[in-house]
């Protein structure tokens, strides 16, 4: 009787300990990134200048949070399959919600917020083929600079009606969200090189 009571909880050992690590400090800054989205799309999509600054607070916050989880999941060794996961998705999230609202509010063209979600999209499809075929792909240092990039131009854009017209908010988005779109561009254009030669080395 013992003995067959000892089997279950042999079994139940590697799922709890494999629950334990994805419940650690980067992936709980991760949850947090996608929780603070839905407050950041409620903030905007009621217009104010008080409603407009509280947006980029927490769109600043949320940022914030994607700096952080990488930092402490490289500091404590704490890099996990969800982590990997659940990172860039609410990274994507996170900017084109931004750029989706700004479009609306006919802050952005129509034309960059396609061509920067093409950029995701593709990007986000070539990774997860190379991911399958067991190929890795390291972010690119470009992709980080884009990503900065994007986040200086939407939070401009977010409040160029909640500062001085003379500051010129709108004019400083664009440009760095120019700036990202190149970037975007180039970083995607690295990862089809690093694919490509990839692919040709493993015969596929």
């Amino acid at each position: 009787m013992r003995a067959s009571e000892a089997k279950p909880s042999q079994h139940l050992v590697p799922k709890l300990e494999a629950r334990d690590a994805a419940v650690n400090l980067p992936n709980l800054l991760t949850f947090a990134r996608l929780l603070l989205i839905p407050v950041f799309l409620l903030l905007m999509s009621q217009p104010s200048s008080e409603h407009a600054i509280g947006a980029a607070v927490v769109f600043v916050i949320a940022a914030l949070t994607d700096l952080l989880d990488g930092y402490f999941a490289r500091r404590r060794a704490e890099i996990t399959r969800l982590g990997r996961l659940l990172d860039p998705i609410a990274d994507k999230l996170l900017v084109l919600s931004g750029l989706i609202l700004l479009v609306a509010l006919h802050r952005v063209s129509a034309v960059i917020a396609i061509l920067m979600i093409g950029r995701e999209v593709a990007v986000t499809g070539i990774r997860a083929i190379a991911s399958a075929e067991g190929i890795v792909m390291s972010a690119e240092t470009s992709g980080k600079y884009k990503m900065t990039a994007q986040v200086i131009a939407i939070v401009f854009l977010i409040l160029v009606e909640s500062v001085d017209p003379a500051w010129n908010f709108q004019a400083l988005g664009d440009v760095f969200l120019y700036a990202a779109l190149m970037l975007g561009f180039y970083s995607g254009g690295r990862y089809l090189m690093t694919f490509w030669r990839a692919v040709s080395l493993k015969g596929l």
